[in-house]
C-alpha cells in the first residue's frame, strides 16, 4: 500500500506519518522548504517529489491533504480525478466562499472525502453516549493556546479570510463534536470573537458559537485559545443532571491514531465515515460564524 501526503501545511500530517508508517509506504510533496526538512528528519526514509502532479504519479491509494484552505477545492480535484481516496485535515472551507468551492468538488465523490477533526474518533467520545430525548442543551468547551499564531508562524491559519483564524481552526472540534452527536440538522445563532490576550492576532483569542437545532435543543461552542494547556469537553444537559466526556491527552486519546485507521478502511474500499450532511454541516456553521464575528 501506498499513502501519499500532499502538503504539510500544519502539524497533523507529521503526526499522520507516525500511524501511517506501520501500515504503508509513502510519498510526500511539500513545497515549504523548512517544513520538508523537518519532516524529513522524522521520516528520512519517505520519498519526496516535487508537486502535487508527481505524487499522484506514483500512483498512490490514498491521499492525506494538507494545504492551506483556499488551495484545497483545486487540489483535492485532482485526487478525486483519480478516483482515490482523501483524508483532508482540517479545515476544508473557512468562508462561505471557500465552502462553495468546495463542495462542487465534493459532490463528484462524496464517499470518498473525509474531512474531519480528529476528536470525532476519540475513543472516549465514541462511547460517550446520552439519549436523544433527555437532551436539553449541550455546551462544547475547546481549550488550545493560539499564542504561536501571535509570533507570525502559520500566519495564513490566523487569517480570517485564508484559515478562519481561532474561531474556525479551533472552534471546528467544538463544532465538530456536537454535530457527531446530535445530527446536521442545526442553524447557527451567533457568534463572536474577541482578544484577550495575544496581542498581535489577526483573528480572535476567544470565541463564541451559539447554536439550535431543528427540534429546539441549544448548544454552545466555547472557544478558548488563551490556555495553558489542551482539552475538549461534551457537556450534556438533561432533566437529570449533567453528563460530560472530557478529552485529552496523547494521539491515541485525542482520536489521531483512529481517524487514521478509519481513512484506511476507505483506502481497503469503505465509504467514508463521516457522511457529506454532517460535514456540509460542521463547515458551513463555522464559515456562518466567520461571517457573522467579522474579521474579530
Amino acid at each position: 500500500m501506498r499513502i501519499a501526503l500532499a502538503g504539510l501545511a500544519t502539524s497533523h500530517p507529521y503526526t499522520d506519518a507516525r500511524a501511517l508508517r506501520d501500515h504503508a509506504d509513502l510519498v510526500v510533496w511539500e513545497p515549504d522548504p523548512q517544513r520538508l526538512a523537518r519532516f524529513r528528519a522524522e521520516q528520512p526514509e519517505v520519498a519526496v517529489v516535487p508537486d502535487l502532479a508527481a505524487l499522484l504519479a506514483t500512483r498512490p491509494d490514498g491521499v492525506v491533504l494538507t494545504v492551506p484552505t483556499p488551495e484545497v477545492p483545486d487540489a483535492l480535484a485532482q485526487v478525486l480525478a483519480r478516483g482515490l481516496p482523501c483524508f483532508v485535515n482540517k479545515p476544508a472551507a473557512a468562508t462561505l466562499g471557500q465552502l462553495e468551492r468546495l463542495e462542487r468538488v465534493v459532490q463528484r465523490a462524496p464517499e470518498l472525502v473525509l474531512t474531519s477533526s480528529v476528536l470525532r474518533f476519540a475513543p472516549d467520545f465514541v462511547a460517550f453516549d446520552v439519549p436523544r430525548d433527555e437532551v436539553l442543551s449541550v455546551r462544547a468547551t475547546v481549550r488550545h493556546d493560539v499564542g504561536l499564531w501571535a509570533t507570525g508562524y502559520n500566519p495564513w491559519q490566523d487569517d480570517p479570510a485564508v484559515g478562519g483564524g481561532t474561531l474556525v481552526m479551533m472552534g471546528l472540534h467544538g463544532v465538530e463534536l456536537l454535530v457527531a452527536l446530535l445530527g446536521p440538522a442545526v442553524r447557527l445563532v451567533g457568534a463572536a470573537g474577541a482578544v484577550r490576550r495575544h496581542r498581535g492576532l489577526r483573528s480572535e483569542d476567544t470565541g463564541l458559537l451559539a447554536l439550535q437545532w431543528d427540534d429546539g435543543v441549544l448548544g454552545a461552542v466555547e472557544v478558548l485559545g488563551v490556555s495553558e494547556g489542551e482539552a475538549y469537553e461534551v457537556t450534556v444537559h438533561t432533566g437529570g443532571g449533567e453528563q460530560r466526556v472530557v478529552l485529552r491527552g496523547g494521539p491515541d486519546q485525542l482520536g489521531y491514531r483512529a481517524t487514521i485507521d478509519a481513512f484506511l478502511g476507505m483506502v481497503r474500499g469503505g465509504p467514508s465515515p463521516v457522511p457529506w450532511a454532517q460535514t456540509r454541516a460542521v463547515l458551513g456553521l463555522l464559515a456562518a460564524a466567520r461571517a457573522t464575528a467579522g474579521s474579530r
